[in-house]
């Protein structure tokens, strides 16, 4: 989803060949990351988040929803295992000019802000400040059920980062909509032809209509509310699309089955019908999130 599908880097990404790392985490954040801002600014609302809020981002990425977060006064914390290219861009992002406290004497101040963002490379674990306070929300918008097998790594993710929550702490979870309400099933469905009979081992699925709550159930949490949010994948060109979608990781299977230019050319033809007279290519889509609760 991220997703935005989104699944960064997924374990496939360092095994398919001539990957330029470097490249792809640009591409994830200034193509594909945005397409998930209409998810992360209807949470926010619905939850107030705001100067009381202390917040833990699983699978942060390039960190634009911890961003986003931060902008409305949040303290921030962003984790991520998988992907350390997106995550110096998070940094940059983030870190920029908070090394400083507001008056605290300009040039030659090193006195770091309480509430300055964090960027951890790691498990949820390595996040922990006891001398903080817990966290009053855990967000992970990488969509779960795109993968399979994606929801029983969430499951571990939770077990780690509920711990570092306070009671009643809110656990916000993502997830594709109805697929024939999301127009990117089609060329979704890309990854899974190619990967045959790989699927087993990462390939994309349809998404299920009890993912989140399965897995909120499994992490011990209780259910207490959901919703869902258009999220248009917009693209000024096909080549913009292809270099969003393949940003992703979900194609990665596909790639290492048959090989980039096979990928390239099914997932422009299954991109045709999407695009407009100008060249722009639009797909509506609906995404789901769950709010659940630390107990």
């Amino acid at each position: 989803m991220t997703p935005t599908l989104v699944r960064q880097h997924s374990s496939h990404a360092r095994a398919t060949p001539h990957v330029d790392l470097r490249a792809r985490a640009r591409d994830w954040s200034e193509i594909q990351e945005r397409m998930l801002v209409p998810l992360y600014e209807a949470v926010y609302e619905r939850l107030d988040v705001g100067g009381g809020t202390r917040m833990l981002g699983l699978g942060c990425g390039s960190g634009l929803a911890l961003l986003m977060a931060a902008s409305r006064g949040a303290a921030v914390t962003g984790v991520d295992s998988r992907s350390p290219e997106l995550l110096d861009l998070a940094r940059r992002r983030l870190l920029s000019g908070t090394s400083e406290a507001p008056g605290t004497g300009g040039a030659g101040s090193t006195r770091v802000r309480a509430d300055a963002p964090r960027i951890v490379e790691g498990s949820p674990g390595d996040a922990a400040d006891p001398t903080a306070p817990a966290f009053t929300l855990v967000t992970a918008f990488e969509p779960t059920g795109c993968l399979a097998g994606d929801s029983g790594q969430l499951g571990e993710l939770l077990a780690r980062a509920t711990p570092l929550a306070a009671r009643g702490a809110a656990v916000v979870l993502a997830g594709w909509g109805p697929p024939e309400r999301c127009a990117t099933t089609s060329v979704l469905r890309v990854a899974a032809e190619l990967t045959d009979p790989m699927r087993g081992t990462g390939g994309w699925r349809p998404a299920l209509r009890d993912d989140l709550e399965e897995v909120a159930q499994r992490a011990g949490l209780r259910p207490d509310g959901s919703g869902r949010v258009a999220c248009p994948f917009g693209y000024a060109d096909t080549d913009s699309a292809l270099r969003g979608l393949l940003s992703t990781g979900l194609f990665d299977a596909a790639v290492a089955a048959t090989d980039r230019e096979q990928v390239d050319k099914e997932l422009t033809e299954a991109l045709h019908p999407h695009q407009r007279p100008d060249g722009t290519v639009w797909m509506p889509n609906v995404f789901r999130y769950l709010i659940a609760r630390v107990p």
